[in-house]
């Protein structure tokens, strides 16, 4: 199946693409915020430029966009288009990520991912839902964790 745009505009629609303050990103934001939580946001000081870091309880936290970090839901799909050139980019980003939760636990911080269907999409966990996990584990949690839209789980490294 061709492209349905041309490589102009791919590449316009491409570079649009934000690295940081997105949508997903402002809401999480948000909801520390409401929590009382303070926190630094993309320090380039650590390994993977994480999305929050929240000193006081020596936590990261990344929020990870589906399709970009190859998730298992209903927001992730192959690619019909350049599908060898997409998953290997795609592979790619995966194995940075493992590699950056490595360098970060080693380093003793605890590391959160939050995956974009949690917080947007048919299937997001509700706020009050979302708000009670994401505090649960910032506060209390052990190890790595993870939250999608079916909640909050010790994250399989």
């Amino acid at each position: 199946m061709a492209d349905v745009h041309s490589s102009e505009v791919r590449s316009k629609n491409m570079r649009a693409i934000r690295t940081r303050d997105t949508a997903i990103e402002t809401r999480l934001a948000e909801l520390l915020t409401g929590l009382g939580l303070s926190y630094r946001v993309q320090d380039k000081m650590l390994p993977g430029r994480p999305d929050f870091v929240v000193d006081r309880y020596k936590t990261i936290i990344f929020v990870h966009g589906c399709f970009w970090h190859k998730h298992h839901c209903h927001l992730f799909k192959v690619p019909a288009t350049r599908t060898a050139f997409w998953m290997g980019k795609i592979d790619s980003n995966v194995a940075r990520d493992r590699r950056y939760i490595a360098e970060l636990t080693a380093a003793g911080w605890k590391v959160l991912i939050v995956w974009e269907c949690a917080l947007r999409g048919k299937t997001r966990l509700e706020e009050k839902a979302l708000t009670s996990r994401l505090e649960e584990w910032v506060c209390a949690g052990s190890g790595n964790g993870e939250i999608d839209s079916q909640g909050l789980r010790q994250l399989v490294e």
